[in-house]
């Protein structure tokens, strides 16, 4: 057992703080920042259940909305490539984002009736969610392209390193990336466990000077992705100056030898007509625009890989897409929604100091995870880690299904009040949680390594962007299931009276439906692939 620890500490923790890179420093705080962005994930939970009256439908059409920015990485991606040398005025403007969006929060939990004199307090609210993720794209695709840039592909005397070597520097990249985020998330749970300690006897009225903390906290996020940008371009400076010490050819540097891409306009012009075409479908509000905006966006998406995949070798072509497809249903697989949340308040009685220890259990376990499975991820293809987290996914949802049938009640009593509804939540998250971000770092990985050096922003982007998208189909998903099986919980008038009684009647179906569908769609999908496969090599 020792020797097997020590092996293990030897080649996945130290390995990495060998192959670690200064340069690799400003991108990672720009995704640091993305994960310090779950620092309001407990507050705005709460604060739609005890102050606006939205349904679980529309909140999961509203994720669906929110989601739409993120297939906007392609266009973003192309800009981004085009004025590669002013891409921190990106960073900048989705700071700017960031911050509005958080500022509306505050003035929502400080003040929420002069804000309801300009604009209803659901109107602000939508605002507020739709402006975040615009901000967090923008930083998001300047920082995806950043880690191609980061990992050298030369030694200090000029010579080519050996590609083996620069491909172990890409996935200890994208593992530092998760490691990032993850990291911005542990930060977030503490301090969520320290602002909501203790308010299990307080009023609504009473938390909500604690919700208005949280949102104030949160404008750390914008500071700490500007302060990326102004690293790196400190130590592009100081690059270039011990460059010209050496007295090597100015011509060489970095920035100057790769060679500007052409604008390319069917790209742009398209983009400029998808991103009119999404608004106008969302402000004429016709039953199916959701689904007409999914489909456009799916059909751009595909066509520009199709377009970019010819930079790519045969193999690789075929590689690519059969990964991408199967990431993209895994991904795709709706969940319980805001409901689950709901039954777990209103039910089972996980008040915001629990859930927030909850959430720094999760993140600390991840991030442990990263380092457990570093072998695994490596050295496992992406089609074998989708299968086992697909069946490791859907085990780990039946404990939700049996506390809902009462498991929780029956553990309690053989157990004397030991294994209680807490109980299995908290051993239910150690167990889930570091299998989540395990699919990513091998694709992320694999696409950074590929991306042609001229099209570093739009090759990612729009790889990124078919994935991402697979969580717009997932919240698509999420609404059509929350439709079919309809969960409510209580709302009331500022006089007491209930306007909407609470039922979860139908959330133990719902439970079922995700379950089966997140097991059986990807396990299909990896079938398909793989025999599709083997007929091409036939």
């Amino acid at each position: 057992m020792m020797l097997a620890l020590r092996r293990w500490w030897r080649d996945d923790v130290l390995e990495l703080a060998k192959e670690w890179r200064w340069s690799f420093l400003p991108p990672l705080m720009i995704y640091m920042a993305a994960g310090i962005s779950g620092l309001t994930g407990i507050a705005g939970t709460f604060f739609v259940k005890e102050y606006l009256d939205l349904s679980a439908a529309f909140l999961a059409a509203l994720g669906f909305w929110a989601g739409i920015p993120w297939a906007l990485k392609m266009p973003l991606g192309h800009l981004v490539d085009l004025f590669w040398r002013r891409k921190a005025l990106f960073v900048w403007l989705g700071a700017a984002l960031i911050a509005a969006s958080l500022l509306i929060m505050i003035g929502l939990t400080t003040d929420r009736e002069a804000m309801a004199a300009l604009w209803p307090v659901s109107y602000w609210y939508v605002l507020s969610t739709l402006l975040a993720p615009l901000g967090y794209v923008l930083q998001d695709v300047v920082a995806d392209a950043m880690t191609v840039e980061a990992v050298p592909t030369r030694d200090e005397r000029g010579e080519p390193l050996p590609e083996a070597q620069i491909k172990l520097m890409h996935t200890t990249l994208q593992t530092l990336g998760r490691i990032a985020i993850l990291g911005g998330g542990v930060l977030v749970s503490l301090a969520n466990v320290l602002v909501f300690s203790g308010t299990e006897q307080l009023t609504a009225a009473q938390k909500a000077p604690l919700y208005a903390r949280v949102y104030a906290l949160a404008l750390v996020i914008p500071l700490v992705s500007v302060s990326g940008v102004l690293m790196a371009a400190w130590m592009r400076r100081q690059a270039r100056r011990r460059h010209l010490r050496r007295g090597l050819d100015p011509a060489l540097w970095n920035e100057a030898s790769v060679e500007a891409p052409a604008p390319n306009w069917p790209l742009l012009w398209g983009s400029l007509f998808f991103v009119a075409f999404t608004v106008t479908m969302g402000l004429l509000d016709f039953p199916g625009n959701q689904e007409v905006i999914f489909a456009g966006s799916m059909a751009v998406i595909l066509f520009l890989m199709r377009r970019l995949m010819n930079e790519l070798t045969p193999l690789a072509r075929r590689t690519l897409a059969g990964t991408a497809l199967v990431i993209f249903v895994f991904r795709a697989t709706p969940t319980a929604g805001p409901g689950l949340s709901w039954w777990m308040i209103d039910v089972l009685g996980f008040d915001q100091s629990f859930l927030a220890r909850l959430s720094l259990i999760g993140s600390v376990l991840t991030l442990a995870g990263l380092f457990i499975f570093r072998r695994f991820m490596a050295e496992r293809s992406i089609l074998d880690i989708v299968v086992i987290l697909s069946v490791i996914g859907s085990l780990l949802s039946l404990p939700y299904l049996g506390m809902y049938h009462g498991l929780h009640e029956w553990t309690s009593r053989m157990t004397h009040g030991v294994i209680d509804a807490r109980f299995i939540a908290l051993v239910n998250t150690a167990v889930e949680s570091p299998l989540g971000q395990v699919s990513m770092v091998p694709m992320l990985a694999w696409i950074a390594h590929s991306a042609p050096p001229h099209l570093k922003a739009t090759f990612f982007a729009v790889m990124a962007s078919f994935t991402n998208l697979a969580l717009s189909a997932a919240e698509l998903g999420t609404k059509y299931l929350n439709t079919i099986f309809v969960v409510t919980r209580e709302v009331r008038a500022p006089d007491g009276t209930v306007l909407v009684p609470a039922d979860y009647s139908q959330l133990g179906m719902l439970l079922t439906a995700v379950i089966a569908i997140g097991l059986i769609a990807p396990l299909a999908t990896v079938w398909y692939v793989r025999s599709s496969t083997r007929l091409q090599a036939q």
